[in-house]
């Protein structure tokens, strides 16, 4: 864990993208794993495209805040437009760790936010969600970037719960396409 014995997790995303379903399914998964976890969207306009937030917190102990999370461990951004609109890097310490959705290197990123001290890593998550999954939802390989990144969460984890969760829902077309989605992801997340 970064911060103590505790990872928090601050997601950007817009509506319909995946955002709050992959701030509470690795929470779901860490608690899987053994760990406290908490895992919360941060409502606001409820529409398709608008901007959210998602949190998670993971832990070796429990857990006992119940707030947003201000200063992250990690910041994941699941659509790169929010880099110009939102100040997604607020609150990450030097050691912190940004993951972008982008077909931009990460050096490219770091210019783009002003970044000084930390991380910085990209996936093509759109990309790889069209190849696999058929729609340009990145959540599950952002899910899967986090995972390779900080280590909080095992990806055979990701893939057990993706199972678990979307077999009820949907096909296995879409299922395999999300545990084809988590591969990929894990191949193609690249850092400085």
């Amino acid at each position: 864990m970064v911060n103590g014995d505790m990872m928090e997790i601050r997601w950007h995303g817009r509506g319909g993208q995946g955002a709050k379903t992959a701030a509470t399914l690795v929470a779901s998964v860490a608690v899987h794993e053994d760990k406290f976890a908490q895992g919360f969207p941060e409502y606001g306009p409820e529409r398709a495209g608008a901007p959210i937030r998602g949190y998670t917190r993971i832990s070796d102990g429990q857990i006992h805040q119940h707030s947003p999370i201000d200063h992250p461990d990690v910041v994941v951004v699941l659509d790169e437009t929010l880099l110009e609109i939102a100040n997604v890097t607020d609150g990450l310490g030097e050691d912190g760790v940004l993951i972008v959705n982008s077909d931009q290197s990460p050096e490219e990123i770091r210019k783009r936010v002003k970044l000084e001290g930390g991380k910085v890593y990209t996936v093509d998550a759109t990309k790889i969600a069209v190849e696999t999954i058929g729609r340009p939802i990145p959540n599950t390989p952002m899910m899967a970037a986090v995972s390779k990144v900080t280590g909080v969460v095992t990806r055979k984890g990701i893939e057990e719960s993706l199972r678990e969760k979307l077999g009820h829902k949907f096909g296995t077309a879409i299922v395999e396409g999300n545990i084809a989605a988590v591969a990929r992801a894990f191949e193609e997340t690249r850092g400085e």
